[in-house]
């Protein structure tokens, strides 16, 4: 399939689409380039840069790409960010993939991955999260990523577009050398081993748990 991977130049996307390759499958990786980087895309991925804001440019991806599926990883993904800037965050990840949306709708691409978040469950009252539990998100990251689902199981629904939300916590690993690359790092197991490896002194822990 040709498969539209979006957040394509970030460590998911540019794992994934190494992954795709590697099944036959051709891939068409969009990113704006903001926070993800050129040289981690896979070089038999087809690369556009393009921001998903663009409505226009997102319509002319699916008219010459023959677009089968979507797998949509581009967002803005920092809690403590989108607790001082719920704007960003609604803007770039609920209209923006309102945008991706309506596109799979209008070109009948009814495959489509959610790059969600465990951040839409909230504080979970039980040890174990199943995929039922009530959804309580307590910032503006995980209402956005909710947001999305809601608008996904309409779409569904209504234009058939089905789809698969990947509700994960804290994703790491690294595949041929490649792993998470952010400046500034905010995420937990990175800090950690980068405390491990004597370039960071400590780990910041909040809570009492």
């Amino acid at each position: 399939m040709n498969i539209l991977v979006t957040g394509g130049a970030g460590y998911i996307g540019s794992i994934c689409s190494e992954v795709l390759l590697e099944r036959g499958h051709c891939v068409i990786a969009l990113d704006n380039l903001q926070e993800g980087h050129r040289a981690a895309v896979p070089p038999s991925a087809v690369f556009i840069e393009a921001e998903l804001a663009d409505r226009q440019q997102i319509e002319k991806v699916f008219a010459t790409q023959k677009i089968h599926a979507v797998m949509h990883f581009a967002a803005s993904a920092v809690v403590g960010e989108s607790m001082k800037h719920p704007e960003k965050y609604f803007r770039n990840n609920v209209t923006n993939s309102l945008n991706l949306m309506e596109c799979c709708a209008a070109n009948k691409v009814s495959r489509f991955v959610l790059s969600s978040t465990a951040a839409i469950f909230g504080d979970p009252q039980t040890p174990l999260i199943e995929e039922s539990a009530p959804k309580a998100p307590l910032n503006p990251y995980g209402e956005s990523k909710l947001q999305v689902e809601s608008m996904l199981r309409w779409f569904q629904e209504i234009h058939g577009v089905r789809y698969a939300a990947l509700r994960y916590f804290n994703v790491a690993g690294a595949w041929d050398g490649h792993g998470e690359h952010h400046d500034p790092e905010t995420h937990i197991i990175p800090i950690v081993l980068q405390v491990a490896m004597g370039k960071r002194q400590n780990v910041s822990v909040f809570g009492s748990d």
